[in-house]
């Protein structure tokens, strides 16, 4: 049989087999087939795409020279939406589904869309150790730019599609986070187009209200243009040290100790079980052994996560040297470990050696087409969640992510939260360290349910003075929410600059209890 009536078999059989089951039922309980048979395949042209368009527009240097211009155009959609008679709040017109976060933001259907098409590097300033970029520039898209200049950024979020508006407007965190903080903490600038329709700069001593005030605003007080980002000399790998810890009380001890030690470039924890985690110190260097080489980021590597497993199984530690992209996404290829519960085979060798170079799907593709009926099961039956806490807090909070939730892995990463203005920050007048605790999966609990669970949650971390990642689906009501976070410099602000009519204020952006 020839390789096209094969595959005309193969397709035939498949759309009977669709055709038996019903469409929703194979899409909501054998969603890899959709998967990998459209969306892995499509998830590599979005990436060609966009690498190419990428490489050109810097071949070329044309992003500082149309930047000016796409400016002028935001400028003139917002004092045309102020002509109009400023009837609706305004939002970016990026549609919802193109956002890394799992929430559908219905608003976009009701708020006047103001299009941004700004997502290129600007200039890189080796003087200044300092990167200029558009919002819409991706974790992914910027270390592939920088790194083979020899610069890298503090804190590089994980994920590839992050992009850096997000990552402002909301947080973002990676394992070095411990010593710069989270992302917004290495940022030297921003530039906002106001709802007045001017341009404005902000740095901590220009406008240094509205710099601190950004942060954590989720688009609520102006839109942002552009960032002035540090960088630091980048180096080739990260020497990584995994230690399997048991007992819950050792692992916070081990964890807590690892994250106050400034010579440690990385740290991150991945909690398997309450009582079973592997603790990884990382260290940035030139120079490695060639046998403990590992490109863990190259498509026919098992997935992170199941790699670290490894050695809690074996119960030994171990050294390795991973290049240090590699390092920087780790997690990418297996979305963390979401993509074992859309793709169940996919750390399966043959998987990977055969159709490991296609993955991850896009998250944005995975949200456009999930439908109804898979996003329903989703509220109710997975979670997507990041609590940030105290550190002295942190064995109550895996007792309590446990009885609440019971979702392992666990993701623990450290960070420094200084003292600053703004939505976040400790509870005293010195920076204090935090944790940031990702619960992403499944819930074990038996009778889980969404609303009361994650209430109860959040009341716990309000408690202790930790924040929510406000990507993620919130329960809060508006007085809780403003408990959880310093609002006064924020409110203040959108008093002063006219936004209460132009944009909506950041707890009915993305809470479930305000959100129509």
């Amino acid at each position: 049989m020839s390789p096209v009536w094969s595959v005309g078999a193969g397709l035939l059989l498949l759309l009977l087999w669709v055709r038996h089951r019903g469409l929703e039922a194979v899409l909501v309980h054998h969603r890899w087939v959709f998967v990998c048979l459209f969306l892995l395949p499509l998830s590599i042209l979005f990436d060609v795409y966009y690498q190419l368009r990428a490489w050109a527009v810097w071949r070329l240097h044309s992003a500082p020279r149309q930047h000016a211009q796409r400016v002028r155009h935001i400028q003139a959609q917002v004092r045309e939406w102020k002509n109009e008679g400023s009837k609706r709040y305004m939002c970016t017109g990026r549609p919802g589904w193109l956002t890394v976060s799992l929430r559908v933001g219905k608003y976009k259907k009701i708020h006047k869309n103001i299009m941004i098409n700004l997502m290129d590097v600007l200039e890189v300033d080796s003087e200044r150790q300092v990167v200029r970029v558009e919002p819409l520039v991706t974790m992914g898209q910027l270390t592939a730019h920088l790194n083979p200049m020899g610069w890298t950024i503090p804190v590089v979020p994980e994920l590839d599609d992050l992009t850096v508006g997000g990552l402002i407007m909301g947080t973002g965190i990676e394992s070095s986070s411990h010593i710069y903080g989270l992302f917004q903490h290495t940022c030297v600038a921003y530039e906002l187009v106001l709802a007045d329709g001017s341009l404005v700069r902000c740095s901590p001593t220009e406008n240094s209200d509205l710099f601190y005030a950004v942060p954590w605003s989720c688009g609520t007080l102006g839109f942002l243009v552009a960032a002035e980002i540090k960088m630091i000399p980048a180096k080739k790998y990260v020497k990584i040290h995994y230690e399997p810890v048991r007992g819950l009380q050792k692992i916070c001890e081990k964890f807590t100790e690892e994250s106050k030690k400034k010579e440690n470039s990385f740290v991150e924890g991945l909690v398997y079980s309450l009582e079973e985690a592997v603790i990884m110190t990382g260290v940035l260097t030139d120079e490695a052994e060639q046998s403990k080489i590992n490109r863990i980021g190259n498509y026919y590597k098992p997935w992170f996560f199941k790699h670290v497993e490894k050695y809690l199984k074996a119960d030994r530690t171990g050294i390795e040297y991973i290049p240090s992209r590699h390092y920087y996404h780790r997690h990418t290829r297996s979305i963390f470990w979401e993509l074992q519960d859309i793709i169940p085979f996919g750390n399966n060798p043959v998987f990977r050696y055969l159709f490991g170079w296609m993955v991850p799907p896009k998250i944005s593709l995975l949200k456009l087409t999930q439908g109804e009926a898979i996003r329903k099961l989703y509220e109710q039956h997975h979670v997507v969640q990041d609590m940030l806490v105290p550190m002295k807090s942190l064995e109550k909070s895996i007792q309590t992510f446990h009885v609440d939730l019971n979702v392992y892995p666990l993701w623990l990463c450290p960070f420094i939260l200084p003292n600053n203005p703004g939505m976040v920050h400790p509870k005293g007048d010195e920076a204090e360290l935090y944790v940031d605790i990702g619960a992403y999966g499944e819930p074990k609990r038996k009778q889980f349910e969404a609303r009361a669970s994650m209430r109860q949650m959040e009341k716990f971390v309000r408690n202790v003075h930790g924040f929510q990642m406000l990507y993620a689906d919130c329960y809060m009501t508006r007085e809780e929410f403003w408990d959880m976070f310093d609002g006064s410099l924020y409110h203040k602000l959108r008093e002063q600059m006219n936004c209460k009519d132009a944009f909506p204020e950041v707890y009915d952006k993305i809470c479930k209890a305000a959100r129509h």
